[in-house]
């Protein structure tokens, strides 16, 4: 029986541990540096609150993960706490557990995300529908309207990501809606930022895309081609994304897996191409653990660095240790109500404003997204009927005065952040408060990251060393394309395959978003 090491605990090294006991033949133990399992869709629980780090739908094109995730968490088969107050109606599956009773369960949650810009909320992804019309005005919407007509009349190269936004939108729209946010999210201008991230993210879409779409709702034509940004239902946990993880994690150790946690891989010992064992980091002290096969989802900056033995080329070093990333805060904030009106057709609890995400375009803040977790999940909120819990997102570096920031400052500094753009009355408001941090949240696409095919080379010269995920392939990969990493991963490893091109492939592919 062959030993399979699986470097991190969340969704790509989850999901391989689970296939690879299920194959059978292989013996897995899998190292979490961390006290938690899912990485950064995991779930923090503070105080009867539960935080969702980063907001994640579950949402896939691909029938192999969606089944995956059902016989784990199978979906409702009667109305959710909410949806019965406020009888609203949802799909339900025959026989499905009820969420009243019982835990283990998916939602099907209705999906709206907006842009909270100069005061007025507008659809993301942006629509040119009359409200928009009216709350940009009829000039902004004329020059908007021209502006794109010009970006589709002369196409900019797409040699960063500023352009490729423009040769969507034109540049009024860009300017509006991408620009601002984009800057908060990555700390540099898009004009910096390579379009691969675009490509990734939003691929196909469009106005082109957005008006198709309208035109298909209005006349009721169901479309093959619905992007993902588009979907308006998605599943989701009762508890959160890390009540999947965790469910999956008692399923790999039922299968006889090992999970280690506080395990942090510290060396990545190799003879020659090959990968004999890892050393980590333990609360106990330093521990070496030998394997077979080693499947890492580590960022590529430091498994590069760890590598002790053969090492690597100066050149691989250099961009390895260039590769940027952006890390991340939250700070949820209770408070019993919001400033902001229901201005919807949308019935909620408290009658709240209905959205899972609202994207933060003001320049005068620093905050580039609110969560609301009341409507991801009512059993997200300890009273979701009398207070609204909200997950504040911030973007920064590791070490920077946002990161050193205490909390009990970054609290209040986000408070007044809120009351500022009237989300709530008064800073005083908040009741409750917890920050999280979150390193190498977002791997970055400037600097040596034009380089980055010199550094998968080299990895793949390893007859052993599987590399998957969203760091360990420094991808900005969703939660689905992550777990499909993961199934490629173990394919190559069970059909004996050389090569590592399906598993660096996933989400490469244009059409993944477009169709099914």
């Amino acid at each position: 029986m062959k030993k399979a090491v699986i470097i991190g605990a969340g969704p790509a090294g989850i999901t391989a541990a689970v296939e690879l006991l299920k194959a059978g033949g292989y013996s897995v133990t899998l190292l979490e540096a961390t006290n938690s399992l899912g990485g950064i869709s995991q779930t923090v629980s503070y105080n009867g609150n539960r935080m969702d780090i980063g907001g994640h739908r579950f949402f896939s094109k691909n029938d192999t993960v969606t089944k995956w995730w059902e016989e784990l968490m199978p979906m409702q088969g009667a109305p959710s706490y909410d949806d019965k107050l406020l009888e609203r109606e949802k799909p339900l599956a025959e026989g499905g557990p009820d969420p009243e009773k019982e835990d283990c369960v998916m939602l099907v949650r209705e999906r709206v995300s907006r842009i909270y810009y100069n005061n007025h909320f507008f659809d993301y992804p942006i629509s040119m529908k009359p409200q928009t019309i009216k709350n940009m005005g009829l000039l902004t919407t004329f020059k908007a309207g021209f502006s794109y007509l010009k970006a589709c009349m002369f196409k900019l190269p797409e040699t960063s990501l500023e352009n490729f936004y423009i040769n969507r939108f034109g540049k009024v729209l860009y300017s509006m809606f991408f620009e601002g946010y984009t800057e908060k999210l990555w700390g540099r201008h898009p004009s910096e930022i390579s379009a691969d991230w675009g490509a990734q993210r939003v691929k196909g879409l469009s106005i082109t895309a957005l008006l198709k779409d309208m035109a298909g709702k209005a006349f009721h034509i169901k479309s093959r081609n619905v992007e993902t940004s588009l979907i308006e239902r998605f599943v989701y946990p009762k508890y959160g994304p890390g009540q999947l993880w965790e469910a999956a994690a008692e399923k790999v150790k039922d299968m006889g897996g090992e999970i280690l946690m506080q395990h942090e891989v510290k060396k990545v010992m190799c003879q020659g191409r090959h990968v004999t064992a890892v050393v980590c980091d333990t609360p106990s002290g330093m521990k070496t653990v030998e394997g077979d096969l080693f499947l890492s989802t580590m960022p590529i900056k430091d498994l590069i660095s760890a590598m002790d033995g053969d090492r690597p080329c100066g050149v691989v070093q250099r961009i390895a240790r260039k590769l940027p990333y952006r890390d991340f805060m939250t700070a949820g904030l209770l408070v019993n109500k919001l400033a902001l009106k229901n201005n919807t057709n949308i019935p909620t609890l408290g009658d709240i404003v209905p959205d899972c995400w609202i994207y933060v375009q003001d320049k005068s803040v620093k905050m580039g997204r609110i969560q609301i977790f009341n409507n991801w999940s009512p059993y997200m909120v300890k009273d979701p009927e009398n207070t609204v819990w909200m997950g504040l997102e911030y973007f920064c570096a590791e070490g920077d005065d946002m990161w050193n920031t205490p909390d009990r400052e970054f609290i209040e500094f986000a408070a007044k952040e809120l009351e500022k753009i009237g989300v709530i009355n008064s800073a005083d408001d908040v009741i409750d408060a917890h920050v999280e941090r979150v390193k190498k949240a977002y791997p970055a696409y400037f600097d040596t990251y034009k380089h980055l095919g010199t550094v998968i080379k080299f990895l793949d010269t390893f007859d052993n060393l599987y590399c998957m995920g969203r760091n360990g392939q420094h991808r900005y990969n969703n939660m689905d394309h992550s777990m499909l990493t993961a199934f490629e991963t173990v394919k190559a490893i069970t059909e004996n395959k050389k090569s590592r091109k399906d598993i660096w492939n996933v989400n490469a592919e244009k059409e993944y978003h477009e169709e099914k």
